[in-house]
């Protein structure tokens, strides 16, 4: 005869109470690792170092990561590597990109609320991105053209992005200037380097532009100390240009500005009680463009 199936083991009252729908459940939170934002990845620094960070009341929050040279140097290979094919990007696709950004952080609006971000500073961040976003197809109408000449020539005038740009973020306003340094650059077809004292909020926008199509090494964000690194971003040749528009330490941009002489870059200068919410203008965007011009003969 066949044997009878025995009844598996009763289960415990423990696990019955687990089981039933409403019953009390205790779980451990998980916290999030601010890391850094590299080639479109984001590492630890090689160095195995981090560094505390706290909320506006000084409480402990979490420690993130501090870059180190050696990240630095890999920020800047994975910027090269993205420069070309994002420079060689249509204008309107850059455009599409950077509006895709607003729209990612429209969408996570209540998300940097909670990291003590204004909500009016983040509908500002949003519209930065979009008024960016809509000059990315004008910009070289609006600086380039034809040019009147005497001779049998096409005289024609183009900008061109410069390449690499080394930044470093302001402290506040947190977003809103990250997103003022930011945009400009990558919306004319740069990449950059970003070296920022702010991780939550930094690397929180990482994760918008990691979602919003933006390629892998057009953005890298290092968090940390830019006396630190700084001056070996300012200073490497492969970097093309420097913007410490946000920096407020008048002692360090001028040590960062040396360095860049060496290789000759493109430096914006730090501006005194600069207004982050005021129209924004062109410089922002024409200091890293340089102006091709092209000689063509006619009427031969």
């Amino acid at each position: 005869m066949p044997s009878k199936k025995k009844d598996s083991a009763p289960k415990s009252a423990e696990a019955v109470a687990v089981e039933e729908p409403g019953a009390p459940r205790t779980r451990l939170a998980v916290r999030k690792t601010y890391k850094l934002y590299v080639g479109g990845a984001f590492p630890r620094s090689e160095s195995g170092r981090t560094y505390v960070v706290a909320d506006s009341k000084g409480n402990f929050v979490a420690n993130a990561a501090q870059a180190s040279r050696k990240d630095a140097r890999d920020a800047v290979l994975a910027a090269r590597a993205a420069f070309g094919k994002w420079s060689g990007a249509t204008a309107y696709n850059r455009g599409q990109i950077v509006y895709r950004a607003a729209e990612m952080l429209e969408g996570r609006r209540d998300e940097f609320v909670s990291l003590e971000v204004p909500a009016a500073e983040v509908d500002a961040a949003v519209d930065r991105f979009v008024w960016y976003a809509g000059w990315t197809d004008k910009i070289a109408q609006v600086l380039g053209g034809a040019n009147p000449v005497a001779g049998p020539y096409f005289n024609l005038s183009s900008p061109e992005p410069s390449g690499i740009v080394a930044i470093v973020a302001p402290s506040k306003p947190s977003l809103l200037g990250l997103v003022s340094v930011i945009a400009p650059v990558i919306a004319t077809g740069n990449t950059c380097i970003v070296i920022s004292d702010a991780p939550r909020v930094a690397i929180t926008l990482a994760e918008v532009f990691a979602t919003s199509d933006l390629p892998g090494g057009v953005v890298n964000i290092l968090t940390g100390s830019a006396a630190e690194i700084g001056p070996w971003l300012a200073s490497h040749a492969d970097v093309n240009g420097v913007d410490l528009t946000g920096l407020a330490d008048g002692k360090l941009a001028l040590t960062l500005e040396q360095a860049a002489a060496d290789t000759l870059k493109r430096v914006r200068r730090p501006v005194a009680a600069l207004d982050w919410t005021a129209d924004p203008g062109l410089p922002a965007m024409t200091t890293f463009l340089e102006t091709k011009t092209v000689w063509h003969p006619k009427g031969l």
